[in-house]
């Protein structure tokens, strides 16, 4: 092994990661097609940002041809509980775990750029760039080439240590590092993360359409979301953790060991009938430093109406109620859906 390689593993360990791995631009071939597959039947929704830079997204290799070497990271952030016991309380919000408290883009990226900035320091001249979730980037089947586990038919990384709870760093870099091994899928004949989707989001095994993504819809949906999916969604209000928290592989799974991931109390089981009535500043400062802050409070509250019309419970009806002069057209029908599934 290339001594600067071995370092840079150590080193990433003493950042804090929880694994790494090392693959070439070129390593993911098959992505391109796929990509390309995904997009031409629509299954990414909303998202033209997919189809916009679909080329490099499809080939890091054009995103910055002076790159010889890509450094992927995973971040655990086992939960500390089982995220489907939140699911057998409707009068509570499920926020997804990974979202329960600060910003993963911020903590992984202060890593990276500390990482970064050391492998420059061992090697003079080196030039880097970071990237974590917000660029053209696939960093799941990088991942998977650089042996850091392999894609599920969740689609999601499978870490044979840490199951699905991984957060995912890149660092493209000018460096000639040693290469790992690419992971090897271990899946095989188990479909417990494709049977565990609410809304039947998998057509296929390795295959997603967004569209009837829990997760998609509460994110990345702007306006109605069908009725026929809205049933489906439950009391979860942002993201959806069934596919990941179904995977068997999870009994290997450990508790984070960044605090900032563990789940703030006033987010892991927080009353519906609390949020539906927050206003734009409460909403922010509830939010503070999380993930959640990103979609805004009118989306937030058309999740929470969604989730009160799920509930079951009339005594939620005034509270949907109030929301029926809201200064948002969305979040004036979610509500008088609500009111109608709650008084029959």
């Amino acid at each position: 092994m290339i001594p600067l390689t071995a370092a840079l593993k150590a080193q990433a360990r003493a950042e804090g990661f929880s694994d790494i791995g090392i693959c070439g631009p070129g390593d993911v071939p098959l992505a391109a097609a796929r990509l390309a597959d995904f997009v031409a039947a629509g299954r990414h929704g909303q998202m033209g940002w997919m189809a916009e830079r679909m080329h490099w997204r499809g080939d890091p290799a054009a995103l910055w041809p002076e790159a010889r070497s890509v450094i992927m990271l995973a971040e655990n952030y086992g939960p500390a509980t089982d995220p489907g016991v939140i699911l057998g309380q409707p009068g509570k919000g499920a926020i997804s775990v990974y979202a329960q408290n600060r910003d993963y883009h911020d903590i992984v990226k202060k890593r990276l750029k500390r990482l970064g900035r050391w492998l420059i320091e061992q090697a003079p001249g080196t030039e880097i760039k970071v990237f974590v979730d917000t660029a053209p980037v696939m960093e799941k089947p990088l991942a998977a080439a650089a042996g850091l586990g392999w894609q599920g038919k969740h689609t999601n990384l499978v870490s044979r240590a840490f199951g699905s709870w991984v957060f995912l760093g890149a660092i493209f870099t000018t460096a000639e590092l040693d290469h790992d091994e690419a992971g090897t899928d271990h899946c095989g004949s188990c479909r417990a993360c494709l049977d565990a989707c609410p809304t039947g989001a998998f057509p296929a095994p390795y295959r997603i359409d967004a569209r009837r993504c829990i997760s998609y819809l509460t994110i990345e949906h702007a306006g109605p979301v069908d009725e026929e999916l809205r049933v489906h969604m439950g009391n979860r209000i942002y993201g959806c953790d069934d596919c990941l928290a179904a995977c068997p592989w999870n009994k290997y799974a450990v508790l984070a060991h960044e605090a900032g991931y563990h789940a703030r109390a006033e987010l892991a089981e927080p009353a519906l009938g609390d949020l539906v009535g927050l206003d734009d500043a409460a909403f922010r400062a509830l939010f503070t430093k999380s993930p959640v802050k990103r979609i805004g409070r009118n989306r937030f509250v058309r999740n929470v109406l969604y989730a009160i019309g799920n509930s079951g419970d009339p005594a939620l009806a005034d509270k949907a109620r109030d929301c029926l002069n809201d200064g948002d057209a969305v979040v004036r029908e979610a509500a008088g859906w609500a009111i109608r599934r709650l008084e029959g």
